[in-house]
Order: structure tokens, then C-alpha cells, then sequence
């Protein structure tokens, strides 16, 4: 029997998006609660609250994307739908790509793109095309424990930079 087709989140898409970070895939914990970077072990908010200075973390998810937004930044991944058992990238397969180009298109204030690890990053060849530029992140998953939580905010630190939203 196949494992079911799993379906992703709806980007964070304000359209004063000076950034737009790409995760793979939601993992099994944000699929659950149908948040972006829901797994407590993750790294994303916490590098969030140290580059804004503004302790997400202990925010509830609404504030935490409504800061989001009102910084600029876009969030969304790259498959749209796959079917994974688990939420290591590795095990992503019958992966459907969502519409990057589209979505875009509807952010006029687009700087930059960030791939939120390797296998978002696979998809560099199609975000290259979009005409800002594009960077390739430490992930922010647990499953990244090669990279200290210093070295991934320094490199976070730097594309939010350039992108004018640190």
C-alpha cells in the first residue's frame, strides 16, 4: 500500500517581502499543527528572535508570523505535496513542486531568496531564474547537527543583510 500523498502549507506571503526563505517540505510536527517550523528542536524561530532581537520563541505563532510580515519576510518550501513517512528530507518521494515563480511575481519588493538547506536548495536551478538573487542556508532542522547554532545564525545573519530585513 502507498503512503498517502501529503499536502503543504500555504505560503507567508506579505507583499512587502524584501525575502523569501524555502524550506523543503513541512515536517511531521508543522504538518500536525499546520505551522511553518513547528518541530521545538528547530532553529528557524530562534535565529529569527536573535537576528530581530525580539524573543519569538515565546510568542504564539500568530505573532510570530505577524512579525514575520511586518519585517518583510516570505516563507514557504518548495514541494507543494509528497509522500514521506517521517520528516527527514531524505525520505521525501513523488515530491510536486509549488508555483515559485508565481508566487513571486506577487511580491514586488522581492531582494533575495533563501534555501533553507540541501534538498530545498535542489531547486536552486528554478529560483535562480527569477531574476534576485539566491542563497544557500544551513537548515534549520534538528537533523542538522554538523552546524552550531553560532555558525547558522552568522550565516543567516548575512543574507538577511543583504536583503535589508536584519
Amino acid at each position: 500500500m502507498s503512503r498517502p500523498l501529503l499536502q503543504g502549507l500555504a505560503p507567508v506571503a506579505p507583499r512587502n517581502a524584501r525575502l523569501l526563505v524555502l524550506g523543503s517540505f513541512p515536517g511531521a510536527a508543522s504538518l500536525a499543527a499546520q505551522k511553518y517550523y513547528a518541530h521545538p528542536r528547530n532553529q528557524f524561530w530562534p535565529i529569527l528572535s536573535s537576528l530581530w532581537g525580539v524573543d519569538l520563541v515565546a510568542q504564539s505563532y500568530a505573532r510570530r508570523i505577524a512579525e514575520s510580515r511586518r519585517r518583510g519576510l516570505a516563507i514557504w518550501d518548495v514541494y507543494a505535496a509528497c509522500r514521506r513517512e517521517g520528516s527527514l528530507d531524505s525520505a521525501i518521494d513523488a515530491a510536486e513542486p509549488n508555483d515559485l515563480a508565481g508566487l513571486a511575481s506577487r511580491l514586488p519588493r522581492l531582494a533575495a531568496i533563501a534555501h533553507n538547506g540541501g534538498e530545498s536548495a535542489r531547486s536552486m536551478r528554478i529560483t535562480r531564474a527569477l531574476g534576485v538573487p539566491v542563497h544557500h542556508l544551513p537548515s534549520t532542522s534538528p537533523a542538522n547537527a554538523s552546524w552550531s547554532f553560532e555558525r547558522k545564525l552568522a550565516a543567516w545573519r548575512e543574507v538577511f543583510e543583504q536583503a535589508g530585513i536584519a
